[in-house]
């Protein structure tokens, strides 16, 4: 694939997300997909646990939209950038939400295998959502980030 039908098929997979169309976001992603997500502390792998993953996600962001605004690509990887707003509802990581959209830039690196996507990378600052959707970063940051204890062998 080039890098203009890479960006193409990212396109779909955004204009998929953003009308939360789980069944159409699945069409253009590989059996093995890869969702990195660092600010939620997220690793995905597989098809099925993509899908339950967005489906979860859609509960609680039920505007989510992505908007890219340009890209660049080697061939191997494909760069995005853009804007992507999304109002926090009901009770995500424990907590609530003051209920305003928030509006935050976002950076996705995308890969492909078979003429799907095979991975991607969502960054966005957690500091910048959490002051917009009103919620201790803190509070999120215990939420997402609990310490794991060793486990003792006796």
């Amino acid at each position: 694939m080039n890098v203009t039908q890479q960006f193409e098929l990212v396109k779909t997979l955004g204009e998929a997300k953003s009308r939360q169309d789980v069944r159409a976001a699945m069409k253009v992603q590989h059996e093995n997909m890869l969702l990195e997500t660092p600010a939620f502390g997220s690793t995905v792998r597989g098809k099925a646990a993509n899908a339950a993953v967005l489906e979860h996600f859609f509960q609680s962001f039920p505007d989510y939209n992505v908007h890219l605004e340009g890209y660049a690509g080697d061939g191997k990887y494909l760069l995005c950038w853009g804007t992507v707003c999304m109002t926090m509802t009901g009770r995500w990581f424990g907590l609530t939400g003051n209920g305003h959209q928030t509006k935050l830039p976002v950076f996705l690196r995308f890969t492909f295998k078979d003429d799907l996507i095979a991975s991607e990378y969502f960054l966005f600052d957690l500091a910048e959502f959490c002051a917009q959707s009103g919620v201790s970063t803190d509070a999120v940051r215990a939420q997402l980030f609990v310490p794991r204890t060793k486990e003792v062998q006796s």
